[in-house]
């Protein structure tokens, strides 16, 4: 088939675009610095050149494809009220943006990228693709409630009869992973992490390339109108710095930073944040860790696409290039 991938350059995009060349798809890439779309080209995909806000290029991509999938969105917690604007039209316009133009090209089928954070937070409990969110949402974040309405979006979409399949992948890491989470991992790697932050902050956890073969799964076997949870390891980000810690060689921090002390920082979150490798907006920082759960089950996903996700153990090893 012909497909149009948006966010290829990006972490989770670019392992997609990847397997679908290696089963010798056609792929049309958005890309919005063709200086890093390199990698792209030696894997024989089109780039179109352009970004979630262009309307020319996305329907340039759109045009003569058999699936569109739309993974590009900005994955950015902590900004300050000046990128707000930004994080909107990437993620809410953009997806608008793309599926519309995906529809009105008469596409066969469409797979949207949404987050398990489209759940917000689920208290503990482990959630399936059934939850509902507590209506009116109590949003953590910017970056949560930009994909919330984008996840509305493609609800809207899906109840106009299009051929939408939406998955909501948990939190990603491996290597190139640039989000808090990879940071969190590079400082633990390093021995950076001097100490414990939110470590009861509730996770699953799935390797990038497990991701990647979900959203692939999802365009060849999910069905249209339907979503699925692409899950992995139930753990915590305390789990996540011990067993870092344990694969590179380090100790891990024995002292955890409380939460009361670091909310004191928040006036000084530029300040701190630049000094920790954190972003400058503590306040949302916080809110999106302190007491926080993102727990829910793949099982459908298992069921009917045949998704797997290794352990965490495994999948950690990889991304460090530890041997097993």
């Amino acid at each position: 088939m012909k497909a149009f991938v948006t966010g290829a350059t990006g972490f989770i995009g670019g392992h997609v675009a990847r397997k679908l060349r290696q089963r010798d798809d056609e792929v049309v890439a958005l890309v919005r610095s063709p200086a890093k779309a390199s990698e792209l080209r030696q894997l024989g995909c089109e780039i179109v050149e352009g970004s979630l806000s262009e309307q020319t290029a996305i329907e340039r991509g759109v045009h003569g494809v058999d699936a569109v999938f739309h993974v590009g969105a900005s994955y950015k917690v902590g900004i300050p009220r000046s990128q707000r604007q930004a994080l909107y039209d990437a993620n809410v316009g953009g997806t608008e943006r793309v599926l519309d133009a995906a529809i009105a090209a008469d596409v066969g089928r469409i797979v949207y990228v949404s987050t398990g954070n489209a759940y917000g937070n689920t208290r503990g409990q482990v959630v399936d693709e059934s939850y509902v969110r507590p209506q009116p949402p109590e949003f953590l974040s910017y970056y949560d409630e930009t994909k919330f309405e984008a996840h509305q979006v493609a609800l809207d979409r899906i109840a106009r009869g299009a051929p939408i399949v939406i998955v909501l992948p948990c939190a990603v890491y491996g290597p190139g992973d640039s989000s808090e989470v990879g940071n969190m991992i590079d400082q633990t790697r390093t021995g950076k992490l001097k100490l414990r932050m939110f470590p009861e902050s509730g996770f699953n956890f799935a390797y990038v390339d497990d991701i990647a073969e979900g959203i692939v799964l999802a365009h060849d076997k999910g069905r249209v109108g339907e979503s699925y949870n692409l899950g992995g390891a139930k753990s915590t980000i305390g789990e996540l710095v011990d067993k870092t810690a344990r694969l590179a060689g380090r100790k891990p921090p024995r002292l955890t930073l409380p939460p009361a002390l670091i909310k004191l920082a928040i006036p000084i979150g530029p300040v701190v944040g630049k000094l920790m490798g954190f972003p400058p907006n503590l306040s949302e920082l916080i809110r999106t860790s302190d007491g926080v759960t993102f727990w829910m089950t793949d099982e459908k996903a298992r069921r009917e696409l045949g998704y797997q996700a290794r352990d965490l153990e495994t999948g950690l090893r990889q991304t460090l290039g530890v041997d097993a």
